[in-house]
């Protein structure tokens, strides 16, 4: 299976992608004239080239392919007038393009950010796009806009209740989705215990979630990915906002760095109904907290036309306090410092240095006895994505990640006179591999984007290592600091295809596997503050799934209304669950409370879409898993 998945992938590689006539490239960013942020899925459409055109990457690149001449190119962007430019094409050319907001009301004109029918033609499948501005439209708790409350409301994504974190989707549990902030993971993206998301608004620029088949460079867990990128900043003039609402006030500030050429962006947000309660006079009540902060802070650079650097943060926490009987607080922390490099008019390129870190903390002050218990999950990472356009109908994506987990499954203090500390061994490992993905379009109705992510995962020393039967421990080896204790190595293919019908009809079919090598510990179906994340070893094997998905998509009414019916089957391997009365707090044989099984699970969804921000939805979601346990 693997020796033919990847003798396909060769194939496509080998293809003749060079047309026989000569071509120039046409190339650039595409961003908001009034705060310089680059827009992305913006289109460039050639008009006297019909079905030529191209949409903005990730950062507002763009590059398009087409024969001497002369041309009008159309840029357009929902929510901005578009631009015409006329051409003269006779080598290749970079143009850099700015869209002015359009404030006007005129129901006669629409402006869209995709190419019309994209929804159609595109191969894409399971897939979710937000914006900001539909966040806000849509009515939340006490008025805080959250991007995975308003993600709930699209098909085969579930919570277990208000007021429970995470999200379920397809099947999957809540650690089976992969939460990325530019680019850097999130390990718990809730606050108050799941009331709210650890998402400010008022500092995002655009929410991406995968619940199908995402690209190749997106890796790690089961069910989803959602990527989520911060605003830039606006490089031209200085503004400051905030706003008070029921439970929290924010505040934002943004400016040029340098006009033109650099910005920063630092955006906050706090609860303060703990404030009120430093009011009464009653000790009882006055010495209670229960807050949570966010602060999104981003700068960026543009060093020349062809290089720009980013350097972005999150910090947040939530604490609970009740009196000096009970005290809980946990949060992340994460860094992105990023390169894009335009190499020429078809390659772009992105490097990063990413760091992650979530941690919680418990403490409990019992009779004479304080206890505290500490556990932490962090990881640096490097990667370097290619983006290589190489024609219209061909365009290649590759690169290489590596990344270092540790993991400090607990520490435990414990103060009665004097102070006793069991700690849990330290867990270290690493994840490193390659991706490649390429989008061929051999036809105007057929579109083929098919990929390979290689993931190798190393499990290493120092420490003590058990070996179970039956749960029980039959044999401890010791492992000098660098030793490889146990590797895995998978191969996780992608497959998206699109054949279009009409310009109103199209089927679409996909496949994925995915690999997981770090685990939840969830001591019930619900997200709390306080599971514990383990990473695979010799006893326990990286999870994995595939999934195969087919869908039907057709637009009415000159793309008014679009209407999508998918079904999926996936079956997922390795899954882990806790035995009943299982001991998970400070115990260094945790893998011996651990369960292993299979699953399944398949459904159909439904979604009507009206174009004008009300959305009808029938959501049929059929899940029936099959969980064995040894």
């Amino acid at each position: 299976m693997v020796k033919n998945i990847i003798l396909f992938l060769f194939f496509l590689l080998s293809i003749n992608i060079l047309s026989a006539q000569k071509k120039y490239t046409i190339n650039g960013t595409i961003s908001d004239i009034s705060n310089g942020e680059t827009l992305i899925g913006a289109t460039a459409t050639i008009k006297e080239l019909p079905g030529i055109g191209t949409v903005t990457n990730a950062y507002g690149f763009y590059s398009l392919s087409i024969p001497a001449g002369q041309y009008n190119i159309m840029i357009s962007y929902i929510g901005y007038e578009s631009k015409i430019i006329k051409i003269s094409l006779n080598e290749d050319k970079r143009i850099d393009v700015k869209l002015l907001s359009d404030t006007k009301k005129l129901n006669e004109v629409v402006v869209s950010a995709k190419k019309k029918n994209d929804n159609i033609t595109s191969d894409k499948m399971g897939v979710e796009k937000i914006s900001p501005r539909d966040i806000k439209a849509v009515p939340v708790l006490f008025g805080e806009q959250d991007i995975i409350k308003t993600l709930t409301l699209t098909p085969g994504i579930k919570t277990s209740g208000e007021g429970s974190g995470g999200m379920f989707v397809r099947g999957g549990n809540n650690s089976q989705n992969l939460i990325l902030l530019d680019e850097a993971i999130v390990y718990n993206s809730n606050h108050m215990m799941g009331f709210f998301s650890t998402f400010n608004s008022d500092a995002i620029k655009d929410i991406t979630l995968y619940k199908g088949t995402a690209p190749s460079q997106y890796g790690g867990r089961l069910s989803s990915v959602l990527e989520v990128q911060m605003n830039d900043g606006n490089n031209q003039d200085y503004h400051i906002g905030g706003g008070i609402g029921l439970i929290s006030s924010k505040l934002n500030l943004q400016g040029p760095i340098t006009k033109n050429k650099g910005s920063f962006l630092i955006s906050g947000r706090r609860t303060y109904a703990d404030l009120f309660l430093k009011l009464s006079s009653d000790n009882d009540i006055n010495n209670n907290n229960l807050y949570f902060y966010d602060l999104n802070i981003k700068a960026n650079y543009k060093l020349n036309d062809n290089n720009r650097i980013f350097l972005s943060g999150y910090f947040g926490r939530d604490v609970m306090k009740a009196q000096d009987l009970f005290g809980l607080d946990w949060g992340n922390k994460t860094g992105t410092l990023r390169w894009n490099h335009i190499w020429n008019s078809k390659l772009f390129s992105n490097t990063s240095l990413i760091y992650s870190k979530y941690d919680y903390d418990v403490r409990i002050n019992v009779d004479d006895f304080d206890i505290s218990y500490l556990s932490i999950i962090e990881n640096m990472e490097i990667k370097h994505d290619f983006q290589w356009f190489l024609n219209n109908n061909y365009n290649l994506n590759f690169g290489i990640f590596g990344r270092r987990n540790n993991i400090t499954p607990g520490q435990l203090k414990v103060y009665s006179g004097a102070m006793n500390t069991i700690d849990i061994q330290k867990r270290h490992n690493y994840e490193y591999g390659a991706f490649i993905s390429n989008e061929w379009k051999p036809s105007d109705q057929f579109t083929v984007t098919a990929g390979l992510r290689i993931n190798c995962f190393n499990l290493i020393g120092p420490g003590d290592f058990y070996s179970y039967d039956n749960n029980e421990v039959t044999d401890t080896t010791y492992y000098n600091s660098g030793k490889i204790v146990q590797t895995y190595l998978n191969l996780e293919p992608r497959l998206n295809m699109a054949y279009v019908l009409n310009e109103k009809n199209s089927v679409k079919l996909s496949y994925t596997r995915n690999v997981q090598n770090l685990h939840l510990i969830q001591n019930s179906s619900t997200s709390s503050p306080t599971d514990i994340w383990i990473a695979s070893s010799k006893n326990i094997k990286p999870e994995l799934s595939d999934q195969i998905s087919t869908g039907y998509f057709r637009n009415f009414k000159q793309d008014q209304y679009q209407l999508s019916a998918e079904i999926y089957y996936k079956w997922m391997y390795n899954q882990l669950d806790l035995k009943d009365g299982a001991n998970t707090m400070a115990n260094d044989q945790l893998e011996g409370e651990l369960l292993f099984g299979k699953g399944r699970a398949y459904g159909l969804e439904f979604m009507l879409k009206k174009k004008k921000r009300e959305i009808q939805r029938m959501d049929v979601i059929l899940l029936i898993p099959n969980r064995k346990t040894n």
